[in-house]
């Protein structure tokens, strides 16, 4: 499996593949990206099964980067990961593609169980 961490915080994406690896996706090729436009470019050189993207970031946010896929007409398994539990942000980020919403702090367990949401 291929997946993209997309968050602006370094810290964050080693925690990101910790817990990857504790939900069992250890063997998984990870991508890396700053920030929804790191993430385009990344999306237009690599073959991705899942995305896991934080919502608040500089230059293009997780949001931001659902409507752009969706406006390119481009289907990923997308699992956002927030800060804002508010009900509205999560309904807003699955109508714009996004499969799965998890709050920061997540343990393996509540990653693994997103990302099988989101993979079938």
């Amino acid at each position: 499996m291929n997946i993209l961490i997309v968050d602006d915080s370094s810290t964050m994406r080693k925690l990101v593949r910790r817990a990857l690896r504790g939900a069992g996706h250890g063997k998984a090729t990870i991508h890396e990206a700053g920030d929804g436009v790191e993430a385009l470019a990344v999306l237009e050189e690599q073959e991705v099964d899942l995305i896991l993207s934080d919502v608040n970031m500089p230059n293009m946010t997780g949001l931001e980067l659902l409507e752009q896929l969706q406006e390119q007409g481009k289907k990923y398994a997308i699992v956002m990961i927030t800060t804002e539990a508010d009900t509205d942000i999560s309904s807003e980020l699955r109508e714009k593609g996004a499969g799965a919403c998890i709050g920061k702090p997540f343990s393996p367990d509540q990653l693994g169980d997103a990302i099988s949401a989101v993979m079938g």
